[in-house]
């Protein structure tokens, strides 16, 4: 039977971060899969949760990629910092790697993921670095079963279908967090990234 604290570590808040969450991603998919993309963000947040997130860190971890995916990526932080304060605003902003701009593309990959790297290995906080390494321990973990149940068709499912960039993005993520963040959910980040590897090398 679960514990029930005094204090509930989630409040109205987590329930109504969910709801931002469902309006971005609720009917977004997993690239060229069926996997609803909402799996992903609950799966992130559920890391967060295991790892002591409290509960700004937890909604983060919900939104951390409506600033990317959303229509307009500015109107989105702007509301995520009104409805949810800037701590929880920041940590989003920082897990994010473009902001969406209405009727633009995004930037090139190579860019954002270069951008990304730097601020990650020189800006980002605790709570950033968090939900930063549980979005990226459960995307190699997603690209790892993919890979042992269908092969290497699962890298055209990407923007750019290159494992071997993906395989140094992924690494050059590991290699930093393992620097500022280490502890046994980095470790497992380089056990999936290295088992990738072996697929690819």
């Amino acid at each position: 039977m679960p514990e029930s604290p005094a204090a509930p570590l989630l409040t109205e808040r987590f329930a109504a971060a969910f709801a931002v969450a469902w309006e971005v991603h609720g009917r977004q998919l997993r690239k060229k899969t069926r996997v609803p993309y909402i799996a992903h963000v609950m799966a992130v947040c559920s890391l967060a949760l295991e790892h002591d997130a409290d509960e700004d860190v937890a909604i983060a971890a919900l939104l951390h990629d409506t600033i990317e995916d959303s229509v307009d990526g500015a109107a989105t932080q702007r509301r995520i910092d009104q409805d949810f304060g800037p701590r929880v605003a920041g940590i989003v902003t920082a897990c994010s790697d473009t902001i969406a701009v209405p009727g633009e593309p995004k930037p090139p990959w190579k860019e954002r993921k270069e951008r990304y790297l730097h601020h990650l290995e020189h800006d980002a906080d605790e709570d950033a670095l968090l939900v930063s390494a549980c979005d990226k321990v459960h995307n190699a973990g997603s690209i790892l079963a993919d890979l042992r149940a269908e092969g290497d068709q699962v890298w055209q499912r990407f923007t750019v279908p290159d494992p071997h960039e993906q395989l140094w993005y992924y690494r050059s993520v590991t290699s930093i967090l393992q620097r500022r963040l280490p502890g046994p959910l980095t470790e497992e980040l380089a056990h999936l990234v290295e088992a990738i590897g072996a697929h690819i090398d």
